[in-house]
């Protein structure tokens, strides 16, 4: 739906299902009852998250016709995909496994092509269309001399879509983005990350292809791979790692990085007391959350600003007794509405700290609500999912309205 010149979508990775036939049964039943609760005037946008099989699938001619046949019947579009997670992503262990296949395969690249090639025919003339994908790989599969040439098989992929992507401008005038996904382990996890990515890889790198390949300028290369390769800003993700909005809006600014997307998601937070009783009752409201489908790495501050990270909750609540620090921050999606659990919080104020920015500053204008989490939260904070995301939604609405 369009409020305020937004798009404002949620991530359809919220439901189930791997097959072309599951996504569409999907979005059949919940979106209708969505776009009727919350915008029966107008015509509602899709954020699409298709697997590699449900790709396959979807990309033969009839289907995709019944899928375009369907949009234009129920006033609905597409102009976003959710790239990241290739293969399976519900009721089964995913974990680490959500980066497979990275950046450094043929699969990743081709896989990203073709949600490009479907994106294209599904996308209406006038706005801009974006894929969001993973931060190259995962930093725990490499060792530290394997990073650089991680780094570079992968840059020189997401150039290969870059190049594919201009090409289209060119031919249709569309815009098409590549929106990489920073997330805490991710091999891009915080600004200085993405800002290293483009000045030291995909800027030097990908200049020289684009200045052979189309026969531009230095200037006019760098503005090409900075219109096709953009950041999805997940609010969730850069929370977790204790970097302030307004500060990581600047620096990608200052370096002419365009952001794609805005995910937006909620942290947990909580505050460590030094009671032990208190710690005690905390640490029991933290051991619902640990399950095993996702990871939930852990980031935590120290009174000093010192942090150090857990790769898993797990894993980091083998050390709650002891830890001094201050406060964790734990990339566990929670409902976007709720600012408090009892003891526990979540990080809903960097939500809003965006939603204001956004508003003030052009930086992009697709927003989607991502909150995937509904089947693995403990009981007292899961709603049934239609009514969660149209609550989730309403409340950005409304703050975007206020």
């Amino acid at each position: 739906m369009i409020k305020n010149g937004f798009h404002l979508t949620y991530c359809t990775n919220i439901h189930p299902g791997e097959s072309w036939v599951e996504t569409f049964n999907n979005v059949k039943y919940h979106i209708p009852l969505i776009k009727q609760e919350l915008y029966p005037e107008g015509p509602f946008g899709i954020g699409l998250r298709l697997s590699n099989e449900a790709s396959l699938e979807l990309i033969k001619k009839d289907r995709l016709q019944e899928f375009r046949d369907w949009l234009e019947d129920n006033h609905c579009y597409v102009f976003t995909f959710n790239g990241f997670p290739y293969g399976g992503f519900h009721r089964q262990v995913v974990k680490d496994k959500v980066h497979h296949p990275d950046w450094t395969t043929i699969e990743r690249r081709d896989y990203t092509f073709r949600l490009f090639d479907i994106l294209r025919a599904l996308l209406p003339g006038g706005i801009d269309g974006g894929i969001s994908t993973s931060p190259l790989s995962y930093k725990y599969w490499h060792s530290e001399e394997e990073v650089g040439e991680v780094r570079r098989i992968s840059t020189l992929h997401m150039i290969e879509v870059a190049v594919k992507l201009y090409q289209i401008r060119q031919e249709e005038g569309r815009i098409l983005h590549l929106d990489i996904e920073p997330e805490p382990d991710g091999l891009l996890e915080n600004t200085e990350d993405v800002i290293d990515f483009y000045q030291n890889w995909l800027i030097p790198l990908g200049k020289k292809i684009f200045i052979k390949e189309f026969n531009l300028s230095e200037e006019a290369a760098e503005s090409a791979l900075k219109d096709h390769i953009r950041i999805c800003y997940d609010v969730c993700h850069f929370a977790v790692v204790y970097e302030r909005p307004q500060e990581i809006f600047s620096a990608f600014k200052a370096e002419g990085i365009k952001v794609g997307k805005i995910q937006l998601s909620a942290a947990l937070k909580v505050a460590l007391s030094q009671q032990d009783q208190e710690r005690k009752e905390i640490k029991k409201l933290l051991l619902p959350f640990v399950e095993s489908t996702y990871l939930h790495q852990v980031v935590a501050q120290h009174s000093d600003g010192k942090m150090e990270s857990y790769q898993d909750l797990g894993i980091a609540l083998d050390s709650f007794e002891t830890t001094a620090a201050q406060e964790w921050r734990i990339h566990f999606h929670v409902p976007v509405f709720l600012p408090q659990y009892g003891h526990l919080a979540s990080t809903q104020q960097d939500i809003l700290q965006v939603l204001d920015i956004v508003q003030n500053e052009n930086i992009t204008h697709h927003l989607e609500v991502e909150t995937y989490t509904w089947e693995v939260l403990p009981e007292d904070v899961n709603l049934e999912l239609t009514d969660s995301i149209i609550r989730e939604l309403q409340w950005v609405v409304n703050k975007i309205e206020e």
